[in-house]
C-alpha cells in the first residue's frame, strides 16, 4: 500500500542528538523572518522522503523553510564545536548561523537530520548576525544537489525561503534560509572541542557508532574502527572532487563531516581552465585549500581528528590508521581515473599517461570538464585547446595505443566514459545567473531549471545544452570569499 504523502504540517521529528547531554548544544529559537517567501522546493528529495509537492504543502511552506513555524515534536538546538581553521586552532566554535530543528524518519527508513542555515542568532555567531544571503543559499542549494547528482556524498538541500530582510555584508544584501539536510552533522570539530574531556569525548564516539557506524561497536576497539572508516571515507570523498574538478575552498576541520559528505557550501567552484594551482577562494591568501592542495589537507584534517580521539586509543592504533589514508585515496583516485579514461584494467604506467596530459592541461587551461567529456568522442578537435598542440597529438597517440591494449567495443567505451565525466556542472557563471535573477527580479525559475539539469549531470538532456557551454568572458570576474 503506498503511504500518503506528508506536509509539513503532519510530519513529526523527532531529537536525537538533542538527546545527549545539555553541553553538546544549546536550545535556541530560530529568529522569524519578516514576509518569507517561497524561492525553491526540492520536489525529487521531497519525493525520496515521502513528503507532499510543494502544491501540496500549506501556504506557510516558506514560514517552515525559514524557522517562522516549526513541524511537530520539533526541540531547536545549535551544536557547540571546535575547529582549526586555516591551519590555526580557533578554540570554541559552533552552529553560528545553523539550527538543527530536529530528526525525520523517512518512509524509505533514511534519518534525516533537518538543519535551518540562516535562521539567526545562536550563542555561537560570535556577534555576527547569523543570518544568510541570497546569494550564498541559492549557491548552497544548488551545489548539494550538484554533488548528489555526481554521485558524491553531500548535505541535501530541500528548499529554500527568502525575505526582502536587508542583511550587510560587503554591501546591503537581502536575507535567505535553506532548510539543509544530512544523516548527521556531526563534524571533526565536535571531537575537537572535547579532547580533553575523555567523558564526554566518548559520549559522543559512542553516539556516532551507535547511529552510524554501527559496526564498528563489535571491533576490538570500536574507537579505531571509527576512526578507521572516517578515514577511508573522507579519502574517497576527495578522490571523487578531484576528479570532477571540485574545490571546497574551506577545508578548515570544523567543515569536516564524520561521516565523509561534503559540508558547508561557502567558496566553492568547479574548475572551468585546469589549474593545479587554482584557489577558489578569494579569502585564501596563501593558497592553502588550492585544489592541488586537497588531498594533503584532508590527511591534514584527519590528523586533527585522530589527535582529538587520542585518548580512546593508543598513538600507534591512530598512526597506522592514517597510514591508510594515502593508499586508498591513491586507489580509488586512479579507479575514477582509469574510468574517465575509458579504460577496463588500470595498470601502473597509466600515471605518466595521466600526468603528461595534467601537464599539457595545465599548461593550456583547457576547461575540465568539457575536455573530459568530448573525449569519449575521439574527437582530434581537441587539439586546439592545448597551446602545443603537436605534445597533445603526442600523446593523443599514446592513449589511443592504450586504449588498444584492451578489447573493448568503442560504442560500450563511450558510453561507459559519459557514464562517469558528466556534461553538466554547476559552473560560477551558471549560479551567477540564476542569483542575478532573483535579486533583480525575484526570478526563481533558473534555480529550478538549474537544479533539474544538474540531478542528472551524465545525461544528454536537449533541452539544458546551453548549460552545457563553455564559460563566457565575463565568467573570469566572478569572484567567490567567505562571506559567499
Amino acid at each position: 500500500m503506498t503511504m500518503p504523502k506528508l506536509t509539513f504540517a503532519q510530519i513529526l521529528l523527532t531529537p536525537r542528538f538533542g538527546r545527549l547531554p545539555g553541553h553538546f548544544y544549546t536550545r535556541i529559537q530560530p529568529t522569524p523572518l519578516p514576509s518569507p517567501y517561497l524561492m525553491a522546493w526540492n520536489a525529487d528529495l521531497a519525493n525520496e522522503m515521502g513528503l507532499a509537492s510543494a502544491s501540496d504543502q500549506p501556504a506557510s511552506l516558506a514560514d517552515y523553510l525559514c524557522g517562522n513555524l516549526l513541524p511537530q515534536g520539533s526541540e531547536p538546538i545549535a551544536s557547540v564545536y571546535s575547529g582549526h581553521q586555516f591551519g590555526v586552532n580557533a578554540g570554541q566554535l559552533g552552529d553560528g548561523r545553523a539550527i538543527l530543528i530536529g530528526e525525520y524518519l523517512a518512509n524509505n527508513g533514511q534519518h534525516w537530520e533537518m538543519q535551518l542555515k540562516g535562521a539567526g542568532p545562536t550563542p555561537y555567531s560570535r556577534r555576527a548576525d547569523g543570518r544568510a544571503v541570497l546569494r550564498s543559499s541559492i549557491r548552497e542549494y544548488l551545489c548539494s544537489e550538484a554533488m548528489h547528482g555526481l554521485g558524491i556524498a553531500t548535505t541535501r538541500a530541500l528548499g529554500m525561503a527568502g525575505s526582502k530582510q536587508g542583511v550587510w555584508r560587503e554591501s546591503l544584501e537581502t536575507a535567505a534560509v535553506v532548510l539543509r539536510l544530512a544523516p548527521s552533522f556531526v563534524r571533526f570539530g565536535h571531537f575537537e572541542h572535547y579532547r580533553h574531556d575523555i567523558d564526554s569525548l566518548q559520549t559522543l564516539a559512542d553516539w556516532v557508532i551507535q547511529h552510524h557506524y554501527p559496526a564498528c561497536a563489535t571491533a576490538s576497539n570500536p574507537y579505531v574502527a571509527l576512526l578507521e572508516n572516517v578515514i577511508e571515507r573522507t579519502a574517497i570523498m576527495i578522490a571523487q572532487w578531484q576528479a570532477v574538478g571540485f574545490c571546497h575552498g574551506v577545508m578548515n576541520s570544523d567543515n569536516m563531516s564524520i561521516l565523509g559528505l561534503t559540508l558547508d557550501y561557502g567558496p566553492f567552484g568547479f574548475m572551468d581552465g585546469f589549474d593545479a594551482g587554482h584557489i577558489c577562494n578569494h579569502s585564501d591568501d596563501s593558497g592553502r585549500y588550492a585544489y592541488q592542495q586537497q588531498p594533503e589537507i584532508g590527511l591534514w584534517n584527519l590528523h586533527v581528528l585522530a589527535e582529538a580521539l587520542l585518548p580512546l586509543m593508543d598513538k600507534a592504533s591512530a598512526l597506522h590508521a592514517l597510514q591508510q589514508y594515502q593508499t586508498h585515496f591513491e586507489s580509488h583516485f586512479a579507479d575514477l581515473l582509469r574510468q574517465k579514461l575509458g579504460l577496463l584494467h588500470w595498470q601502473d604506467s597509466d600515471w605518466t599517461l595521466i600526468t603528461t596530459l595534467f601537464e599539457l592541461m595545465h599548461r593550456s587551461r583547457t576547461d575540465w570538464t568539457y575536455f573530459w567529456r568530448n573525449l569519449a568522442k575521439m574527437d582530434e578537435t581537441l587539439r586546439n585547446h592545448f597551446q602545443d598542440r603537436s605534445a597533445f597529438d603526442a600523446w593523443f597517440a599514446d592513449y589511443q595505443l592504450r586504449l588498444s591494449s584492451e578489447a573493448r567495443d568503442a560504442n560500450e567505451r563511450k558510453a561507459a566514459m559519459d557514464g562517469v565525466n558528466p556534461k553538466y556542472v554547476l559552473r560560477n557563471y551558471l549560479a551567477e545567473i540564476a542569483i542575478r535573477k532573483a535579486q533583480e527580479s525575484d526570478d526563481f525559475n533558473e534555480i529550478n531549471a538549474l537544479q533539474q539539469c544538474l540531478i542528472r549531470p551524465f545525461d544528454e538532456q536537449p533541452a539544458f545544452e546551453h548549460y552545457a557551454a563553455l564559460p563566457p568572458t565575463w565568467a573570469a570576474q566572478i569572484g567567490v570569499s567567505c562571506s559567499s
